[in-house]
């Protein structure tokens, strides 16, 4: 029998209380020559695969230090060894071995883990349901026209280089999860305009196809310099007036001009979701939000983004204490541990010992009461 292969994702989720050995398969994306403080060099080498990205080091004296330096950034291989958590570093390697990759190996890295495929590919189809039950034509419309045009590349497009759902494909469970907490927002907000709203979670990080996307047949993510110097938000607005431009050209459009609101309204507004999503000018958005639609969308995909980022930390964040996480960016404060939802003890379950200690904070005065 083989040496068992894991995810990343999976050797630190399992690593957390104890070392396992197993095979991570992956691609190389940086290989970097330094030096210690005494002048021995060594490399540093990032290997990314389907659910993220693991750095270690290779020594001068290592077995496979040679090999690797003459590794091109792109080879896929495979790193066995044993893999532990380090309180201070992280996760760590050690007694490893590498090799290159045959393609059938190769295939199974690009498609990523047949659960997250499945879970893509079932976000996708939410948010397929979604543009579908548009009630708006105009929005649906251009919807469609981008899904069309645009749907391969959205697949593999992550929803960030660095942080949260920074894989393949997070760009769509990123939107799809959006969706579903706007509808749910919708219920409690009953005057809110869904179909923008909607139409708004759809496209407000679509320019990111051009910042963090990665390319058919590889896990390695290029820079692309219509990303750099417009960045995401422009080019955003630049894919929606494109679409836009395409439906004003229709049939369709001149049998939409007694709608109301009127189209040209209709497309403002969702160009201002889309410039508005970053929420203040400081982080990037050219304006901030004016209506409750822009208002919304901002949030929703600030606490999708948090919360997406607290659970990677939770699972394999550096731990302080049992209860207690390291500080993740773009987070500003250490993590702790939620409280468990409570389960209400089956019938005739003998009262139990109290675990922990009184909690109580003496106010050094007393309070009225009246």
């Amino acid at each position: 029998m083989g040496t068992p292969r894991f995810t990343l994702a999976e050797i630190r989720k399992q690593t957390v209380n104890e070392k396992i050995h197993g095979e991570v398969l992956g691609q190389v994306e940086q290989r970097t020559q330094k030096q210690t403080r005494d002048a021995k060099p060594y490399l540093e080498m990032q290997l990314r695969d389907g659910t993220g990205l693991f750095t270690f080091r290779v020594w001068q004296d290592h077995d496979s230090y040679q090999s690797l330096l003459n590794t091109p950034v792109g080879t896929f291989v495979g790193l066995a060894g044993e893999f532990s958590v380090n309180p201070q570093f992280g996760l760590e390697v050690r007694n490893y071995v590498t090799r290159e990759l045959e393609p059938p190996d190769v295939v199974e890295v690009v498609e990523g883990p047949s659960a997250q495929r499945q879970k893509q590919a079932e976000d996708f189809r939410e948010i397929e349901r979604t543009v579908d039950r548009l009630k708006d034509p105009r929005l649906r419309r251009v919807s469609e026209l981008f899904l069309a045009e645009y749907g391969e590349r959205f697949r593999r497009t992550a929803a960030a280089r660095h942080y949260h759902h920074a894989r393949r494909g997070g760009l769509v469970e990123h939107v799809a999860q959006m969706l579903r907490a706007s509808k749910a927002l919708v219920q409690v907000y009953p005057n809110l305009n869904a179909d923008l709203l909607y139409c708004g979670v759809l496209f407000h990080d679509c320019g990111k196809m051009w910042e963090n996307c990665f390319p058919k047949d590889g896990l390695v993510m290029a820079y692309d310099s219509r990303g750099e110097l417009l960045g995401h938000i422009a080019i955003g607005i630049e894919v929606v007036n494109r679409l836009w431009n395409r439906l004003r050209t229709g049939d369709e459009y001149d049998r939409w001009r007694g709608l109301t609101p009127d189209s040209e309204v209709v497309h403002l507004h969702l160009i201002h979701v889309v410039a508005a999503h970053h929420g203040e000018k400081t982080f990037g958005s050219p304006v901030e939000p004016k209506t409750p639609e822009a208002l919304a969308l901002h949030f929703v995909d600030n606490l999708d983004a948090k919360f997406e980022t607290m659970t990677a930390a939770y699972e394999h964040g550096i731990r302080i204490t049992q209860e207690i996480i390291e500080r993740v960016r773009p987070l500003c404060t250490n993590l702790v541990t939620p409280l468990p939802v409570f389960v209400e003890p089956p019938a005739g379950t003998p009262a139990g010992t109290r675990q922990c200690e009184p909690f109580a904070i003496d106010l050094p005065f007393d309070l009225p009461v009246s």
